[in-house]
């Protein structure tokens, strides 16, 4: 018989590889107090590439065009290509969820996440690298 292999966490790891069709990666966001959305990445849009998100644990709201979604744990939900969007924790807990993205769409997060200078010129600049539009 065959003996299971023990896989890690996927928090913190990537599944997926960056020359490949998609990536998985498990974020977390620890709440904040009420008051107006913390938005976890600005208003955009990807002009090439969809994304998706599937809840893990508490709530995350995003924005799809003109429509706000609430996901609970065990929701999901796609934004296609071209179409403006944002995301939130709407509450004080922890939410822990799944991002699907392209390599591109990580690429872009890993180039926002470097940035020393995140003004709105250099934000729009590395967006407009990665095929994508600050709004």
């Amino acid at each position: 018989m065959i003996s299971p292999r023990k896989v890690p966490p996927l928090l913190g790891h990537l599944l997926g590889s960056t020359d490949g069709d998609f990536i998985v990666a498990e974020w977390s966001d620890p709440g904040g107090p009420p008051g107006p959305p913390r938005l976890i990445a600005p208003l955009h849009r990807h002009q090439k590439d969809d994304e998706a998100w599937y809840v893990l644990e508490g709530v995350l709201c995003i924005q799809n065009g003109d429509e706000i979604l609430e996901l609970n744990a065990g929701a999901g939900a796609l934004v296609k290509r071209g179409t403006p969007h944002t995301y939130w924790n709407p509450g004080s807990g922890v939410s822990r969820y799944l991002l699907i993205m392209t390599p591109v769409i990580h690429r872009l997060i890993e180039a926002i996440h470097s940035l020393h200078d995140r003004s709105p010129e250099n934000l729009r600049k590395v967006f407009h690298e990665h095929d994508s539009e600050l709004l």
